[in-house]
């Protein structure tokens, strides 16, 4: 098959899924300890696809300081600062997804062939190749892979609207359910051929769903969406990221391979671990990293990842919940369905955050006492 190149969009500062993204890029929060951006560059390689692109603003260091080159995955990684000098200082300003993509192509030229452009903060496990022979077979100057959703999840999504050979004839960029005119939702994977780069404006924010995209529609262009069977697991909030996790942990994504060793059933473990066996009672799904410590009365309900340092005092139960790295949980504690840290934690269903020092902080760890 003719070269096909990459781009991972990764510029974002990731508001929505604070305070997650405090201190880390979207693309550097980590799934089972590995950044949910390192498992994109996997599966681009995996289909032979060795040069990546990646635009970066928001704490771009993480990214470049994490990936480097891309010469450990045996890919060809550049990067694509977005920003502006100010006041003696280089702060990040995105471009938009298909702003960043044309200051790119001004700057190298990089995309001269076709390219596939990944969200930089979702899990897949798409079928890459037959992706790009279908868009080829299709003659189509860009594609977008979709999947259906329920009508009432639309709101969160561009919705793509088709005729019967597949060809988008609207885009619809996160309608209210009643205004959606399909749930054909995008999932943030297009696919382009080099020729889309002349409908960006050069130097200007721009962005592939409510603008790129209706644009090529207006113009008739041989635009399609395409339908495939495979898994689309998005971070996109604090919920979102917390649902990641527990599909991951159930298996449900096949690229992401449970680390350590299974030391019993559904349980998994990593090096110098201190888990007192006998007196602790733990139910599968569960991976426990490196360093953790489990005193006796423990009780660990999956799907539940506990990161590496992390140490859990006598009686404390943990349940479908994420302790990120060195989070220390004192005696008698209940956690149930929330994420961990040592500076936050933040329950899954409200998406609500306490932060340690905040009376809120003292008063939500008081209250999980002896429950």
């Amino acid at each position: 098959m003719k070269k096909v190149k990459a781009m991972i969009l990764a510029a974002g500062d990731g508001l929505r899924i604070r305070p997650l993204t405090q201190d880390l890029p979207k693309p550097m929060i980590p799934i089972l300890g590995k950044p949910v951006m390192e498992y994109l560059v996997e599966i681009l390689a995996q289909h032979g696809i060795e040069d990546i692109m990646v635009n970066v603003g928001y704490k771009h260091w993480r990214i470049e300081n994490h990936f480097g080159n891309g010469r450990l995955w045996n890919v060809n990684i550049g990067y694509s600062y977005e920003g502006v000098y100010e006041y003696g200082e280089i702060v990040p300003r995105a471009l938009g997804t298909a702003g960043g993509m044309r200051k790119i192509q001004d700057f190298g030229s990089f995309f001269d062939t076709t390219t596939i452009v990944l969200c930089g903060d979702a899990l897949i496990d798409l079928d890459l190749t037959a992706a790009v022979l279908e868009h080829r077979h299709k003659k189509a100057l860009a594609s977008v892979v979709t999947l259906e959703v329920p009508r009432s999840a639309v709101v969160d999504y561009g919705v793509v609207e088709t005729d019967d050979q597949g060809r988008v004839i609207s885009f619809q960029e996160k309608p209210l359910p009643e205004h959606a005119r399909s749930n054909l939702v995008s999932t943030g994977i297009y696919i382009f051929e080099p020729e889309v780069l002349q409908y960006i404006p050069p130097n200007t924010e721009f962005d592939i769903g409510s603008q790129l995209f209706p644009l090529l529609v207006e113009k008739g262009l041989p635009f399609y969406a395409q339908k495939h069977s495979f898994n689309w697991i998005d971070i996109g909030h604090v919920p979102g990221y917390w649902n990641v996790l527990q599909r991951v942990l159930q298996g449900e994504l096949e690229q992401a391979h449970m680390p350590g060793t299974q030391v019993r059933p559904g349980v998994w473990v990593g090096l110098n671990t201190r888990i007192d066996w006998d007196n602790v009672k733990i139910e599968g799904p569960v991976y426990i990293d490196s360093g953790v410590c489990l005193e006796a009365g423990v009780e660990i309900i999956g799907p539940t990842w506990i990161s590496w340092g992390s140490y859990i005092c006598r009686n404390s139960k943990i349940i479908r919940s994420i302790l990120f790295e060195y989070t220390h949980i004192p005696a008698d504690m209940v956690f149930n369905e929330t994420i961990v840290s040592p500076s936050y934690c933040v329950m899954h269903q409200s998406g609500e955050t306490y932060y340690t020092g905040d009376d809120r902080c003292e008063l939500r760890w008081s209250d999980a006492r002896g429950r």
